[in-house]
């Protein structure tokens, strides 16, 4: 199943994204941080259509608790700040929610 992978690309490829901006905006990095960021946001957006979903919606919702957790991960390894427990019991919170959503039953639709 390559739904999980597939979401974790996308995370990855957003925050990626998102942070060349903030890099350039926040932390006064050239504008050149948006080449990369703007490959990074299409690239994000090419892997959640690959998502095994018969509604975008449904897609989305699922996602989000994945991008929480990669967001923390971000946090942690590549801005060299840990997440406390209530980042932790957060993200388990939402994490729950996506697989509920992802791997839910579903009835003829």
């Amino acid at each position: 199943m390559l739904t999980i992978p597939t979401y974790i690309l996308a995370a990855f490829a957003e925050i990626g994204g998102c942070f060349a901006f903030w890099a350039w905006l926040r932390l006064g990095k050239t504008p050149l941080w948006l080449v990369p960021g703007t490959v990074s946001l299409v690239l994000f957006a090419w892997a959640l259509t690959r998502i095994d979903a018969d509604f975008a919606g449904r897609a989305y919702a699922a996602y989000g608790g994945i991008y929480i957790l990669a967001s923390l991960v971000w946090m942690w390894a590549v801005e060299g700040s840990r997440p406390d427990r209530w980042d932790t019991i957060g993200a388990a919170a939402c994490i729950f929610g996506a697989m509920v959503i992802i791997f839910g039953p579903r009835s003829g639709q």
